[in-house]
């Protein structure tokens, strides 16, 4: 079962994609996951201009790689969200923003990601990751008390949005992978089954197995793997370490990234708390063979060692299951 490691651009998008093309080559990953972000794809060029594809693929060739999957976390996430504020503004393109009306907002932010369709098929990939945003994330205490109506609400609001989206998906022959994970309608174990449900379980929409955000909310991500086996479309790998001390908490209390006061944080992948051998048989398991993409967002390793560290950890954990010779022997000797 042959998988390709990638590496996820998104935390790299302050460098010019040449050069993140080269660092990935030079580490040996065998391609990129690129994001939507800064210089590495840019979704009205690969729609406007004839020669804006060809010369993205011909500087992957260039350095060895190639690509299975894009990224549009980031637009993805103005989709459904509400409020629409200032922290939109500073993640999405211009021309998404716009007068920074909110409901404006989502409609463009809407097309882009039908577009981001588009850009993957001309691209040659048939997976789109991204991120849903969510009405109903800022009911997530649940207090003051919030109505069964309210939350029906939120996701009647993301199937009403993200269905016709997944429409132009499925013209285009590409689906979308949603990353599971807080503040989009999917963070948890229910509300990606909910999620799912609300689009009517259409094909076009899956998921993006990440399992560092199972881990700080005490989820299974083994059990995620095997429960959602036929809606498991990428896998991105980043680890967390968990430090709950009886003054740390799953919430994060409003901390920055790294600070160890949050409880947790996100570790070079090996070095946290993801049993990733449990999860890579649960992989072999379901028949997974599509690209293991590293998503690096370590704040305590300088990311140009554990980049290239991550790759050879993963090396190590891309084994085969049994042939099915051996299953048959193994059978016979019961």
């Amino acid at each position: 079962m042959s998988r390709p490691i990638t590496l996820f651009t998104g935390q790299w998008a302050d460098l010019p994609f040449t050069e993140v093309c080269r660092l990935a080559s030079e580490w040996g990953y065998d391609g990129l996951e690129i994001a939507c972000s800064g210089d590495h794809f840019e979704v009205d060029r690969a729609l406007s201009e004839e020669d804006y594809v060809p010369g993205r693929l011909k500087l992957l060739a260039e350095h060895g790689l190639k690509v299975w999957a894009i990224s549009n976390h980031l637009v993805g996430q103005a989709i459904c969200d509400d409020p629409i504020d200032e922290r939109h503004q500073a993640i999405i393109p211009a021309r998404v923003w716009g007068d920074g009306e909110p409901e404006g907002v989502r409609q463009r932010a809407a097309k882009e990601m039908a577009d981001t369709a588009r850009a993957a098929a001309k691209l040659g990939v048939d997976t789109v990751i991204g991120f849903t945003g969510s009405k109903t994330w800022k009911y997530v205490a649940m207090f003051p008390p919030v109505s069964q109506a309210v939350i029906d609400d939120g996701y009647q609001d993301f199937a009403d949005r993200w269905n016709p989206i997944l429409d132009v998906f499925d013209e285009v022959g590409v689906r979308f992978a949603h990353e599971v994970h807080p503040s989009e309608i999917a963070y948890d174990y229910w509300t990606t089954k909910r999620a799912l449900e609300a689009v009517g379980d259409r094909p076009a929409f899956g998921l993006n197995w990440d399992p560092s955000h199972f881990i700080w909310q005490d989820l299974d991500p083994v059990g995620f793997i095997l429960d959602f086996a036929d809606r498991i479309y990428h896998v991105d790998c980043k680890d967390t370490r968990k430090r709950f001390d009886g003054r740390n908490g799953r919430l994060g209390s409003h901390l920055p990234w790294g600070d160890p006061r949050r409880g947790w944080d996100f570790v070079s992948t090996g070095h946290g708390d993801v049993p990733w051998e449990d999860c890579f048989r649960a992989l072999n398991s379901i028949g997974y063979a599509g690209p293991i993409s590293v998503e690096w967002e370590d704040a305590g390793m300088d990311r140009l060692r554990g980049a290239a560290e991550a790759v050879t950890f993963l090396r190590g954990l891309l084994f085969d299951k049994p042939s099915a010779a051996f299953d048959a022997a193994f059978s016979n000797q019961k």
